[in-house]
């Protein structure tokens, strides 16, 4: 694994080059995202995709969210409601996660769609990762950074310790939040929320599912 030391802010040209290279050859990396760090590949690589399921040790019937640069990135493979795209205009970037209906069925790996035809999208509020997919050119695989118990790992050096045989590169920009995502279901007439995270729901005024 090659661990790259990168500004949270404004991150090195040749660090983004050194990723891409790496995710366009098929690699899988593992980023800073506003929250926790993801790991990550391109989502229109299938084996890395797989790759990605071996390392999380997941089942390849639970789909794992993308995210992509901004609102309009995210139509290009969802199908956005005119009342999901007012209130994701108004949440992102930020620390949530959206459910909504797959709409690229085909151009998209089936593991990256849920059985019920839906996509879980997110627009982090991180330079990195904004940047990162823009000059790739299309979105990235999102899967938490966990230890062998569930719990987030949010210290670089623990995560070059667990996954340094695991990755091919590392996106070190110091410690990450222990927070996941909120995750927010666009799918049907009113929002729902599926897991509260760092998304602040006051934002929202919505009572979560149960």
């Amino acid at each position: 694994m090659v661990r790259l030391i990168v500004h949270p802010k404004n991150p090195q040209g040749r660090h983004l080059a050194r990723a891409v290279e790496v995710l366009r050859a098929g690699g899988v990396i593992i980023y800073p995202t506003d929250t926790v760090y993801g790991i990550g590949c391109s989502i229109f690589d299938k084996q890395a995709i797989e790759r990605i399921y071996r390392i999380k040790r997941q089942e390849l019937s639970k789909p794992f969210s993308f995210i992509c640069s901004d609102l309009s990135h995210i139509s290009e493979f969802a199908k956005v409601s005119n009342s999901a795209f007012r209130l994701m205009k108004h949440l992102i970037p930020g620390p949530f996660t959206f459910i909504l209906p797959a709409s690229r069925l085909k151009q998209l790996p089936k593991s990256m769609i849920s059985k019920r035809k839906e996509v879980g999208i997110r627009v982090p509020d991180n330079p990195l990762c904004q940047q990162l997919i823009k000059v790739l050119g299309h979105p990235i695989l999102n899967a938490s950074v966990n230890d062998d118990e569930g719990d987030v790992i949010n210290d670089p050096e623990a995560i070059a310790e667990r996954y340094g045989h695991e990755v091919d590169v590392l996106l070190d920009g110091g410690k990450s939040m222990l927070e996941l995502s909120t995750i927010l279901d666009l799918t049907g007439d009113q929002p729902n929320i599926i897991r509260e995270g760092a998304g602040d729901l006051r934002r929202l005024n919505l009572a979560p599912q149960h």
